[in-house]
């Protein structure tokens, strides 16, 4: 546990932290060399990165596997093994030269069935959420309607037809008021009743 720990602060710190720096300034003083040292550096280490990754899950049983690691961000940083330029000149530049149509047909390939499939998917989304949105339309009017339906024209007629009595303070009959506060009252529980 502490060799990962000290390992992921050599790669944070040595491997990333210390060449972006030394990146900025490289970029600052427009110096084509350092341009190319560290352009030939960060394509090592998102290679190293990704190897990285598996290498962690299969390989981290081994005895020294993470002094390993270490010692190889240390030499690809260091000026006088001038490690990332080695594996860059070597191995990487040769294999990328090789490969390099194929590489960027199969980049194209992947960006336009990316771009179909994002519009295929984004379709299927549009038409999903405007069904939801239509069922959800439908199903409130059908609610608002059942509603509106459960107060009968009987019920309206005998309101209007009521005396106007009024108690003393109201600006409405008194019993009319109460025959609609209990109509309310009644429609409401009958409602609440048929549609549990």
């Amino acid at each position: 546990m502490v060799s990962w720990i000290i390992s992921r602060l050599v790669v944070l710190v040595f491997g990333t932290l210390y060449p972006a720096y030394s990146s900025y300034k490289a970029v600052k003083s427009k110096d084509v060399k350092e341009y190319v040292k560290w352009m030939m550096y960060w394509i090592i280490f998102a290679l190293f990165t990704s190897v990285e990754v598996f290498s962690d899950l299969f390989l981290c049983w081994l005895p020294f596997y993470y002094e390993v690691k270490i010692a190889f961000v240390v030499w690809l940083l260091s000026p006088y093994t001038k490690g990332s330029s080695v594996l860059y000149r070597k191995f990487v530049h040769p294999t990328l030269s090789s490969k390099e149509k194929d590489i960027d047909d199969y980049i194209c390939q992947a960006k336009d069935k990316s771009y179909d499939t994002l519009v295929h998917y984004g379709r299927k989304g549009l038409n999903v959420a405007a069904t939801a949105a239509v069922m959800a339309a439908a199903k409130g009017q059908g609610v608002l309607s059942d509603r509106l339906r459960s107060f009968s024209m009987q019920d309206l007629s005998s309101y209007e037809s009521e005396p106007i009595n009024t108690r003393p303070g109201s600006t409405e009959p008194a019993t009319s008021q109460q025959r609609t506060r209990a109509m309310m009252r009644s429609k409401s529980e009958s409602y609440n009743k048929a549609s549990s």
